[in-house]
This record gives C-alpha cells, structure tokens and sequence, in this order.
C-alpha cells in the first residue's frame, strides 16, 4: 500500500535462489572480457597517474549519465579546492566516491562500504531526508512516472530492502562465478533493489568496478560508464530482461562493454604517454631537479592545479609551486584557467593542462 492505495512493485529473487548458469556464447564473452580487463588493468598499474586519470573518467562519465554535467576542466578544479557551481562539485564528489570505493583494501564487501559510498555522493547539496543518507531508504521510490501507479518501474518495498541486500552483499562476496558475471549479475541486482533514496545509479556503476578490482586484483577497472553512456538503451533493455529471466543477454550486453571499454582506457593511456613524451622533450633545457619536472608528472593525475596544491602534493613551498607552474606554461604544457568561482574574496590562480583535458574530454568519441 502506498498512501492508501495498493501498488505493484518487483520483487527480484534472491541471488542465492537464482539459476545463474550461463550458455556457451556468454561464457566465451566474458572469457574474452576478463583477459581484456585484466590486460588494460595491469597496463595501468605501471602507471599510477594514468590509472587516475581512468578514475576520473569513470566518475565524469557515471555523472554524465545521472545529469549532472560540467566542465571537465571546473570538475578537476574542484577537487584542488575550487569553489565552483554546484554541478562541478557534485561530479567531483561523484569521482571521490569512486576513488574511495576502488582504492579501499582488499576486503569483504559490506553495508558500511555501501552506506559510506552513498553518503558521500548525496550529502553535498542533496535533499534528501537525513536519515536516508548513509542509509538504505525507508520508504517506498519508484523511476519515472509522478508516483508508483504510473512509474516505469518500481522496487521492492522498503522493508524488504535489508534482506535483499544481505543476499546481494553475501553474492558479491563469493567467487563461484567469473568475475565478469558476478559484476554484471551484482549490478543488475542492486539495481532491481533500488536500496537508497538517491545515488542507486552511481553506487550499481561503483560495484561493477568493486567486483572486477576484487576478483582480478586491478588496481583500476575499466570505465565502463562511458560505455553505459554511449548506449543507453541497451543498458536499459539489458537490465529489464534480467528481471525477466534473460540473463545470458544482460551478460552478453556488460561483457562486450567492458571489453570495448578496456580496450579503449589502453589507447587513451598510450595517447597519454605520447603526450607526456612531447612535454618532457619541451622540457629539454631546464635542469632535471627542478619542480617542474615534478610538476609534469603530477598533471597527469590532476591536470588542473594551484600553486598551494602544487606545494602540498611535492613538498616545495607556494612560490617555488607558482615557478614551477610558470616554467611549464612558458613551453605551452599548461596554461592560466580562471573557473566562474562562487565564493567570497581572492580567487585562487589556477592552472590547466589543455591538451590533456582535450584528451580526455574527447575520448572514446572523437
């Protein structure tokens, strides 16, 4: 019952009670999915900038699903302290949410993690009630429509959500299934359940990237929401017909994205290799000690930065950060950026490495 009047919800089976065997054509996509993840993950893991620079991808591209769009350049601003408009800062902490997820130890998945993820995605300038952030929700959602009666779908109700959930954390942590499978099969689920009052979309995509970094020992996943992005409907038509019993095509549909998506993260990481090849040869001339060189390695990870964050993340004070960031812009590697600040007093000079932002911005479509 939903004030007074009765609803239809979808109650999904529990994991343990599903038959999760797949057929010969997804078990061969998702052999060829794992080999390609595993390869692009230990190619990021000689990289350690790089492997940040996915990161940052699969965070922008997860937003840009929900909406929530920015400046790639404002959103890396506002993680070295910008105070920018609430779009930036709420993709940034979209992105340290995904960087907290997949950095954690290698551990058990629990309700905790779960809670911490969403807190951390909806707490900023959310309005939800307090005692649904960091918490599974209370009452009854539902997506699209005004309310449940006309929703295009709506999850199970809310006291069903904690059993759900214990069935769903207990799957994500067993290894009976390939790690492909189980990442599509806990995505899927999770999404079923709809277990918060906001954030669902974001914390299903994070737990992709969870079980792969879990089970294959990556230090980095690839960005599969880049490719949820490109092709929406198949990831809507994917989830619904793993409601209905259709697994092998869901699995089928996340294998062939994760694979497309980790070949694409090795051509971006070798594209930024050759670029950061141009700018240590533009670089040629100026002494091998001095911070720039320190610096240009440092951009790689944030390619927008301050002279404070210069100084905090290698140790010289302010004004050697500010020379340092100066050397680098007289070779054309960064130049001055000035994102619309919505905060009182002295704006924070910044500096942005356009050629990688434009890098990044324009991959994998160009």
């Amino acid at each position: 019952m939903w004030r007074g009047v009765p609803i239809l919800a979808w109650v999904p089976t529990p994991l343990a009670e599903q038959d999760l065997t797949l057929g010969s054509r997804a078990t061969r996509l998702t052999e060829r999915a794992a080999a390609a993840v595993a390869a692009a993950g230990n190619r990021s893991s000689h990289f350690g900038p790089i492997a940040t620079l996915l990161l940052r991808s699969e965070g922008v591209a997860s937003s840009y699903i929900e909406g929530l769009r920015a400046p790639l350049a404002d959103v890396a601003a506002a993680e070295v302290g910008s105070t920018l408009s609430d779009a930036a800062s709420y993709v940034a902490d979209n992105l340290g949410a995904v960087v907290g997820a997949l950095a954690s130890p290698r551990r058990p998945l629990t309700h905790a993690d779960l809670h911490r993820w969403q807190r951390r995605l909806v707490e900023t300038g959310g309005d939800l009630p307090v005692h649904m952030v960091g918490a599974y929700r209370t009452e009854q959602s539902w997506i699209g429509g005004t309310s449940p009666r006309d929703a295009a779908y709506v999850p199970p109700p809310p006291e069903l959500v904690e059993g759900l959930m214990d069935d769903l954390v207990s799957f994500a942590n067993d290894d009976t299934l390939d790690a492909v499978t189980q990442a599509a099969v806990v995505h899927a689920q999770f999404e079923a359940i709809h277990p918060f009052g906001d954030g669902n979309g974001r914390i299903g995509r994070i737990l992709i990237g969870w079980v792969l970094s879990h089970r294959l020992d990556l230090t980095v996943p690839p960005p599969v929401s880049v490719f949820i992005a490109r092709d929406p409907g198949g990831y809507l038509a994917g989830l619904t017909l793993f409601r209905m019993g259709q697994l092998n095509v869901w699995v089928e549909w996340m294998a062939t994205a994760l694979q497309r998506s980790s070949d694409a993260a090795g051509e971006l990481m070798e594209r930024c290799e050759q670029l950061t090849s141009e700018w240590r040869a533009r670089l040629v001339g100026v002494r091998s000690d001095a911070a720039a060189h320190r610096v240009m390695d440092l951009l790689t990870e944030q390619p927008v930065l301050s002279a404070a964050a210069v100084a905090g993340r290698i140790g010289v004070s302010a004004r050697s950060g500010q020379s340092a960031l100066v050397t680098l812009a007289r070779v054309g590697i960064v130049e001055r950026y000035r994102p619309e600040s919505t905060g009182l007093g002295r704006p924070t000079q910044y500096w942005v490495a356009p050629e990688l932002i434009e890098l990044v911005a324009g991959w994998p479509v160009r």
